[in-house]
């Protein structure tokens, strides 16, 4: 019979993901093996030479079947990393993607240079990791989070609970601004956030096996051009928004020069600017009332 070590177990799957085209393949192996094995990144490294067990020989080989048919490693160890912290993740919401965490930088650095207390309303929430990520550094930021998808706001809820962000985050269910209207008459932010649906109908089709077949339609398709949502929030953002607050709002690569045309139309905002992600690709709207 086979001895599989940690190490020797790494190696193999790291190795198959490659050969099945997985992304990150070193970080997908590891994260497959901790959940397994009910370890931290660095006990892989610490006890390297430890024989793993048949039984989660056969747990880890039926999570890697999976894996290498392009399930999504979140979904399948129910967590992932945002922004440095530990966020629950169930197939209800999308996966926070390492982009979003451009959009949370610029966030955290507008409310940083301000003076009071920030409120802060984020659309489309889904598993909370915006408005988890705001909240635990901005010292005084308070933030509502609205989504639609009752499913997600409990993962988002969650989280927000593990995080212990109780007190500094209000979760609301509806559409965008619905809930603010029914719950907090008359408020107005400091910021709006928002990572909302932005995918086009044809550009869904072409959308990578891994995305297409688990990660929720609903948060990713917004109409033919994708700009659904943006109209939407552009057309009541003015209501919502204080004298000189801000909004933010992570678009798709080619959507720049629509949204901040769609921005500018709406005649609130003194400047319309659109910010490159680190792969240079236009990524975040921001418009200053």
């Amino acid at each position: 019979m086979e001895i599989w070590t940690i190490k020797k177990l790494l190696e193999w799957v790291t190795c198959y993901f490659e050969g099945r085209g997985i992304d990150s393949p070193r970080l997908s192996a590891e994260l497959l093996l901790c959940f397994v094995l009910g370890l931290e990144r660095i006990q892989l490294y610490t006890l390297y030479d430890r024989v793993v067990s048949p039984p989660q020989l056969a747990a880890l080989r039926a999570l890697v079947k999976r894996a290498g048919e392009q399930e999504p490693i979140a979904y399948l160890v129910g967590r992932c990393e945002f922004y440095s912290l530990p966020l629950t993740i169930t197939p209800d919401c999308l996966i926070p993607r390492p982009e979003t965490e451009h959009l949370v930088e610029k966030a955290i650095l507008f409310l940083r240079q301000r003076t009071g207390t920030q409120l802060v309303l984020d659309l489309c929430t889904g598993s909370g990791c915006i408005a988890a990520a705001v909240a635990k550094n901005v010292t005084d930021a308070h933030i509502v989070a609205t989504d639609i998808c009752d499913a997600a706001l409990k993962v988002a809820a969650a989280n927000i609970e593990k995080l212990q962000l109780t007190e500094k985050v209000q979760l609301l269910c509806g559409d965008l601004f619905d809930p603010i209207i029914d719950g907090l008459d008359e408020v107005r932010f400091d910021l709006i956030i928002s990572n909302p649906p932005y995918v086009s109908e044809p550009e869904y089709k072409t959308l990578d096996k891994n995305v297409k077949e688990y990660e929720p339609k609903h948060a990713l398709i917004a109409g033919a051009d994708g700009l659904d949502v943006y109209k939407r929030i552009a057309e009541k953002v003015d209501n919502f928004l204080k004298p000189d607050g801000s909004l933010m709002m992570e678009i798709g690569y080619v959507q720049g020069p629509a949204i901040k045309k769609l921005l500018v139309n709406t005649g609130t905002f003194k400047t319309t600017t659109i910010e490159k992600d680190p792969a240079n690709n236009d990524r975040i709207a921001i418009a200053t009332k």
